[in-house]
């Protein structure tokens, strides 16, 4: 991984790109396509959903117009509980309409749902074709952007349906964020101090250090912009290391087996991604208790900082066969063992499946008997 200046090079071979954060933001989008490798009159797809395309959508089709490409837009419905093949069905025929070839281009304008379901129809439509990311929610900037995963979710678990393919190129313009509501933003914090804990222990300590944070305007632009940067660097780094999660690439997985399973159970949308993760680290911040990997003390300051974040902190009142059975669905059981990603200390992770059930049990019992 290269740096240089607002641009982290993502080096994979041939699918090499940069992440380029801040300017030249939305209004460079045209200029940034050329400069990825697509020539003039290239047909595009851009792929939002009305709340984003309302405020960005016009923007974006007239800096691609401007630089001599086809664009066209497409707007699906947001939310998790739309995350399916039927919306893909809707983005194959969008892109049968506008006449798309292999070498057209999708464009994911939005957050990780956006994200995910583009990359996974630009994956699929003529056996692949290329995509850009410009994510506009800070969870998406942060995490869902980076990194290839592209997917939707199956009726018995989430992302069970997707595959990997990098994006072409990833623009954020932290701006966008200034129309991000208050609660995606928050959800968004969470996947940030994931990487603290996991990987930036640096990172951990400067949350550490703000005040109460609820939206964007909380944070100036260097603090958002350092934000951003740390934890592109730190989920580049990963990714680079073990692109197809053979192996380490799990550890970017933390709080995401208990967080997927309560956002599954509870009913897609009740609880937002990162919301459902934040509970995921205080659960497997516990479990980590127990399995001797990091301290009270340590795990004690997580949660502190995930309340001062104003993240959910409190287990929900789910029925444990329920979450058992759900457990078991999850894509990272690896031969009938659950993998859980466990802190060992401030800045670091490790990859367990040797924690029984009972174990489990005796972990949601604590975090019940704690918060009722």
């Amino acid at each position: 991984m290269t740096k240089t200046g607002n641009r982290i090079n993502v080096p994979l071979s041939d699918r090499s790109y940069e992440v380029v954060i801040g300017e030249p933001g939305l209004e460079g989008l045209g200029e940034e396509v050329k400069k990825a490798g697509f020539k003039s009159d290239t047909k595009i797809l851009i792929v939002s959903n009305t709340d984003i395309s309302e405020h960005y959508g016009q923007l974006c089709i007239q800096t691609l117009k401007k630089s001599n490409f086809n664009p066209k837009l497409i707007l699906v419905d947001s939310g998790e509980k739309n995350k399916t093949l039927e919306s893909i069905t809707m983005i194959h025929n969008a892109a049968y309409e506008h006449q798309l070839e292999r070498d057209s281009l999708m464009i994911a304008l939005g957050g990780g749902i956006v994200g995910d379901m583009t990359g996974f129809a630009a994956a699929t439509w003529l056996r692949g074709v290329a995509f850009i990311q410009v994510p506009t929610t800070l969870l998406a900037m942060v995490d869902a952007s980076i990194g290839g995963k592209t997917g939707v979710n199956h009726p018995g678990g989430k992302n069970l349906i997707g595959a990997f393919h990098q994006p072409k190129l990833v623009l954020i313009d932290p701006m966008t964020l200034k129309t991000l509501p208050s609660r995606e933003f928050r959800a968004g914090m969470a996947e940030v101090v994931k990487y603290g804990v996991i990987y930036d222990s640096v990172l951990f300590s400067k949350l550490e250090q703000f005040k109460f944070i609820n939206e964007f305007s909380d944070l100036s632009n260097i603090q958002i912009e350092d934000i951003l940067k740390r934890s592109a660097n730190a989920k580049v780094n990963v990714v680079v290391s073990d692109e197809l999660e053979a192996g380490q690439r799990a550890i970017l997985n933390y709080g995401h087996t208990f967080g997927h399973a309560i956002e599954k159970i509870c009913g897609y949308g009740n609880f937002l991604h990162g919301e459902a993760i934040a509970i995921g680290m205080v659960a497997a911040g516990t479990l980590a208790i127990q399995k001797n990997c990091w301290t009270q003390a340590e795990a004690n300051r997580q949660l502190t900082l995930l309340k001062n974040l104003g993240l959910p902190t409190s287990w929900p009142e789910i029925n444990f066969n329920e979450f058992w059975k759900s457990l078991l669905s999850d894509k990272k059981v690896k031969e009938g063992r659950i993998r859980f990603i466990l802190p060992k200390g401030l800045g670091g992770a490790q990859i367990r499946d040797d924690v029984s059930k009972d174990e489990i049990m005796l972990c949601i019992k604590k975090l019940s008997n704690r918060f009722f």
